[in-house]
């Protein structure tokens, strides 16, 4: 697994990893923040009442839905993609590393890029709150958790699309499949919870730690539960599933 993973991480250099992440980890937090600077919005970031921490961090999930699912899915379908060019899949089982092993160390590296690239990400927001002037007492720990969650999401939905993407040679269907989560995921911020939580993508708004009722925006707490055991049920179908493609004959 080492090896395998060592390999992927050359092969990041390669697809441009890197700069894509980064990039798109720049957006959404620019995305995010834009309200920030509107005319009635500045006249609340100094006042309590008004709770501009946690509309931000509402800002923020919005985003974070929109964007979380197609980037996982881009993510996931360029790491995979080039093993079906030049018989990727057959030149690394003849070094030792089968389909299903060489999956499981794709979703292990993209990861070990993730995790620094969403903390940078809720990095950003905070920063930018900061600097737009927003003075009232940041709670931490709404956004840690926030930001841990959606971390583990995007690894949750990377995992998905690395499967999908190595049974379908053809990754706009990986693709395809991202963009139309990136839709449910930002619909299921609308949807009562119950609903949300029958929907995969619908995850990205189960996870949200803010929420608004008429105009009143405050800090709310996920059901850390129900998320658990989605990412557990996501571990288990895709430990099943990739030992399943060692057997799969290419």
């Amino acid at each position: 697994m080492r090896r395998g993973i060592m390999l992927e991480l050359r092969k990041t250099r390669r697809l441009r990893t890197r700069p894509l992440l980064a990039s798109l980890v720049v957006a959404v937090a620019a995305l995010s923040c834009l309200s920030l600077f509107a005319g009635s919005t500045r006249d609340s970031l100094d006042d309590p009442q008004a709770r501009p921490w946690a509309a931000l961090l509402l800002t923020y999930t919005f985003m974070a839905a929109m964007t979380s699912p197609l980037l996982t899915a881009v993510l996931a379908s360029r790491q995979t993609d080039i093993e079906h060019s030049g018989q990727g899949w057959v030149l690394a089982a003849t070094a030792g590393h089968t389909p299903g092993t060489l999956c499981r160390a794709k979703l292990v590296t993209l990861a070990l890029l993730l995790l620094p690239a969403v903390a940078v990400q809720s990095g950003l927001v905070v920063a930018v709150g900061v600097l737009a002037g927003i003075r009232v007492p940041l709670d931490t720990g709404s956004w840690a958790g926030y930001t841990l969650l959606l971390y583990l999401l995007d690894v949750a939905f990377c995992a998905l699309h690395i499967w999908l993407a190595a049974r379908v040679d053809n990754q706009l269907v990986s693709v395809g499949v991202g963009t139309l989560g990136s839709f449910l995921a930002v619909f299921s911020l609308l949807m009562p919870s119950a609903v949300s939580r029958l929907i995969p993508w619908g995850y990205y708004a189960v996870i949200s730690h803010a929420g608004q009722e008429g105009d009143r925006v405050s800090y709310v707490s996920a059901p850390y539960g129900w998320v658990a055991g989605f990412l557990v049920l996501v571990a288990v179908v895709f430990t099943v599933v990739t030992r399943r493609l060692d057997r799969v004959e290419r």
